[in-house]
């Protein structure tokens, strides 16, 4: 009796359900590929703008670790707070950009009933009214309206006939004006700066007349002694006559401003080197995580570093008068423009302040500066920016 012998194929039995082998072959794992590539194309973001953000991050950490005193826990927590507000800036990417002007009047018109609710009957903290508690959460409106003013004022010219008559522009500086002083009020003098600006940059964005402009800062110079002596607090008065002459109090008012620039100096050219610090090291120099991050990166990485930082900020700018440019809408070129050069007010407050020529406002530094609130403010405007683009491209125009 003969005996047949069959070899069984390899490819047989289970293993037949993966064409081309057990780990896939090379069929299935192109169409994954090509499948992830599809859904990562069908998101609406700008991958320039995005680069340019993610570095920026990136020296931050590298700045922050440092400044930390080498903590990897603050490494870990600010690295979890960028990834949470780098897909919070995508999620606000994927909305057209026609739904924040819808909300524009009514999420203005809310904030500044907050900001009133605020003055009236808001917590206090470090001698300041600025925040609200409603049981469940405690937040700031003010923050709120870095966003809604610029919302709100891009929806007022865009029903009006541009450049603004007279009326439209009295109209819109009442809208500046108003949460404004609520917010000095509280007393909050940087959050108001910003507030102030964004509307600004608005109107002049709609094609205001420089006479306007000339106007504008003649009426702010002659309220400016008003100001000084009627709405600014003793510790803003302070602030203002130690920024003309930081060693009239060296250890007290003048203390931050002299700690910086000695940081700043000592880096020279091409810095001390990373961890290498020692103002920040020898704990010289206050709050290196938040507001003084930047003196505490120029120590260590000196003019050189500041010089890449700094421009990696200025493309940030630039793209986004690229966004607002070629907006679709005369809204979303507005606000695009709007957002753009508050993201430069953020940069040129804070790094006025710690090199000694702009008083110390506590304007942090955009994605250096350690913070959530502030941080998810700025992302979510960028993420405005990345929906105006989407929308330009998706109405035919070069992406």
């Amino acid at each position: 009796m003969a005996i047949k012998l069959t070899r069984k194929h390899p490819t047989g039995g289970g293993e037949r359900l993966h064409r081309g082998g057990p780990l896939g072959g090379s069929t299935h794992w192109p169409q994954k590929a090509a499948l992830i590539l599809a859904v990562i194309r069908r998101i609406n973001y700008d991958p320039v703008l995005l680069l340019f953000l993610m570095l920026i991050a990136a020296i931050g950490l590298v700045a922050g670790y440092s400044a930390s005193e080498q903590s990897v826990v603050w490494v870990e927590k600010s690295a979890f707070r960028f990834a949470l507000a780098f897909l919070l800036m995508l999620a606000i990417a994927q909305i057209p950009q026609r739904f924040f002007f819808s909300i524009a009047p009514w999420l203005f018109g809310f904030v500044v009933l907050l900001l009133v609710a605020v003055y009236l009957f808001g917590d206090i903290g470090k001698g300041a009214r600025r925040w609200l508690d409603l049981g469940f959460i405690r937040f700031q409106p003010a923050e709120i309206l870095k966003l809604g003013m610029p919302m709100m004022l891009a929806w007022f010219f865009a029903k009006r006939p541009l450049p603004p008559r007279f009326l439209d522009v009295l109209i819109a500086l009442m809208l500046i004006a108003v949460p404004t002083i609520l917010i000095i009020l509280q007393p909050d003098l940087g959050t108001a700066i910003l507030v102030m600006m964004a509307g600004i940059f608005v109107l002049f964005f709609a094609g205001l007349s420089w006479w306007y402009v000339l106007a504008f800062v003649l009426a702010v110079s002659a309220a400016a002694p008003m100001m000084w002596f009627y709405v600014m607090h003793d510790y803003q008065k302070e602030r203002v006559l130690t920024l003309f002459n930081p060693m009239a109090d060296p250890l007290g008012a003048g203390y931050h401003t002299i700690q910086s620039m000695i940081a700043i100096g000592s880096g020279g050219i091409w810095g001390k080197g990373w961890l290498q610090g020692t103002q920040s090291h020898l704990n010289f120099l206050p709050e290196g995580t938040t507001d003084f991050i930047l003196a505490v990166y120029a120590e260590e990485f000196g003019l050189m570093g500041l010089i890449i930082l700094f421009s990696l900020y200025l493309a940030v700018i630039w793209r986004g008068l690229m966004i607002a440019a070629y907006a679709e809408s005369t809204a979303g070129r507005m606000l695009a423009a709007a957002i753009s050069m508050t993201f430069l007010v953020y940069v040129f407050v804070n790094a006025g302040m710690v090199i000694g020529i702009l008083p110390v406002v506590g304007v942090p530094l955009p994605l250096m500066s350690y913070g959530g609130t502030a941080l998810v403010t700025i992302m979510i405007a960028l993420g405005m920016l990345m929906s105006i683009r989407t929308q330009r491209s998706f109405l035919g125009h070069e992406r």
